[in-house]
């Protein structure tokens, strides 16, 4: 499923029309990434949670020369499933 077909499930879901559902989709989307942007996160009771986890700097490798190259430590957004969530998948 990708975004529009997320925007025409819940328009069809919830009874509104696309251009309702869009908006609402996208403000959910921009405020997930709002709340980890400023290094909090966000905890949704049945689906899961949403962090900012940390990478630290390591050595890689250049795949067409092979030399040895340092990447830079970064944050990259990380998701854990809830209970419910997974319970659904599995049945």
């Amino acid at each position: 499923m990708n975004r529009a077909d997320l925007i025409s499930h819940v328009a069809e879901m919830a009874g509104l029309p696309k251009a309702t559902a869009e908006v609402a989709v996208n403000t959910v989307f921009n405020s997930i990434t709002d709340a980890l942007s400023s290094g909090d996160n966000v905890a949704i009771a049945g689906f899961g949670t949403f962090a900012v986890k940390r990478r630290d700097e390591r050595k890689g490798r250049n795949p067409q020369t092979r030399e040895e190259i340092t990447i830079p430590a970064s944050n990259v957004p990380g998701f854990k499933a809830g209970k419910a969530l997974k319970d659904a998948v599995n049945n």
